[in-house]
């Protein structure tokens, strides 16, 4: 497998993977029994105080997962409290089916799935990962290669294949004589990677409004023909990244017969408690409770209208996976103190495995084994 990433077109070689049923959707939709009017994203946080139902892993022991980045193992790095384990995510009109490794594996037998972001994505991978590692046991046979900015799992027995290509901003990077320049009308190279997947799961956001060396380019340029400048209306440049994005998904260079797409909403990070009502803390090292209730008090992020906007101008069929409001309510949910950070950093943009992403890891779950084009 090694020698199969050494290259691009090896890699497209590898990505490239035959599809093969093996569940019926409608036996699935009587199995799960969620209505396609349910909206999976409204609803609340509830206690459960069950780790298993009917053996179907719900959360997993992270020192049992050898896949888990020390960014995440809240538990391995001291974490007391085990309270933000007990909660599932709710839906108002229906339930969020248990993800079920096996299940997952059979569905997508031969299958493979790219996601595309940041660190937060990669927080999705592993929880990903994690999950299906539960299920299939320790002695599954499971390939775990790093190529430049991809992580790769790979479930053997199964073929199939969990890929994180890290991007930050979607968009091409490249470098000139004068530095870094982000490209917001070019989609990034990799994109002729991502288009030979089955399933492809899509992010930005977070390091758009970061400054400094640690935000990854030096200048920024719209339009081949227009002027490179040292930065412009970061908000603006976000829309532009996105639009490059949509118009790319649009662009016949992916065949929707066999691949789906999804964009996932935005990862709230936790460094504001004024905006749950706690201001009198710094931030979330201190929570250990998910918020009541489903809204949130400061209301969505800003962005995430301009995400609904270009999303509504895709006319091809994209899911938006908008996990925002759901894992706004979980200010527990993140790291804090407890990872290898050092130096007394207070993690609340990552979270931690197990965790919250393991709900949108059910999400995800939901929407493959009942969706008839993978089948």
């Amino acid at each position: 497998m090694r020698n199969s990433l050494r290259s691009h077109g090896g890699l497209v070689s590898h990505l490239s993977i035959l599809i093969i049923a093996t569940f019926s959707t409608h036996l699935l939709r009587q199995v799960f029994a969620i209505p396609r009017t349910c909206n999976l994203f409204q609803g609340s946080w509830v206690s459960d105080n069950s780790s298993k139902s009917n053996n179907i892993p719900l959360v997993y022991d992270s020192s049992q997962c050898p896949f888990i980045n020390p960014l995440f193992d809240c538990a391995k790095h001291g974490r007391p409290d085990r309270g933000y384990l007990r909660y599932r995510w709710q839906p108002s009109a229906c339930n969020l089916p248990k993800f079920d490794g096996k299940v997952f594996l059979e569905k997508l037998r031969g299958k493979t799935i790219v996601i595309v972001g940041d660190s937060i994505s990669f927080n999705q991978q592993e929880s990903l990962t994690c999950l299906l590692h539960a299920a299939v046991g320790p002695n599954s046979r499971i390939t775990y290669v790093k190529f430049q900015n991809t992580f790769i799992d790979e479930f053997q027995e199964y073929g199939v294949t969990i890929a994180e290509f890290y991007t930050r901003f979607l968009a091409q990077i490249t470098t000139e004589k004068i530095g870094r320049v982000l490209k917001l009308h070019l989609i990034n190279d990799y994109g002729n990677v991502w288009k030979d997947a089955d399933v492809l799961i899509f992010n930005t956001g977070f390091w758009w409004d970061v400054n400094g060396n640690q935000k990854g380019w030096d200048f920024i340029q719209d339009g081949e023909n227009n002027p490179i400048v040292r930065d412009m209306d970061r908000t603006l440049a976000f829309r532009k990244a996105l639009t490059t994005w949509a118009k790319w998904v649009d662009s016949g260079v992916l065949n929707f017969a066999k691949t789906k797409v999804f964009y996932q909403g935005f990862y709230p990070d936790h460094y504001r408690p004024s905006e749950w009502g706690r201001p009198e803390l710094k931030d979330c090292a201190k929570e250990t409770e998910p918020m009541s209730g489903s809204t949130y008090p400061a209301g969505p992020p800003p962005r995430l209208s301009i995400v609904e906007q270009v999303l509504s101008s895709i006319k091809s069929p994209v899911q938006f996976l908008n996990v925002t409001t759901l894992s706004q309510l979980r200010k527990d949910g993140h790291p804090g103190r407890y990872s290898d950070a050092g130096n007394g950093f207070v993690d609340c943009t990552h979270w931690c495995l197990a965790g919250i992403p393991d709900t949108w890891s059910s999400i995800i779950f939901a929407y493959l084994t009942l969706d008839e084009n993978m089948a």
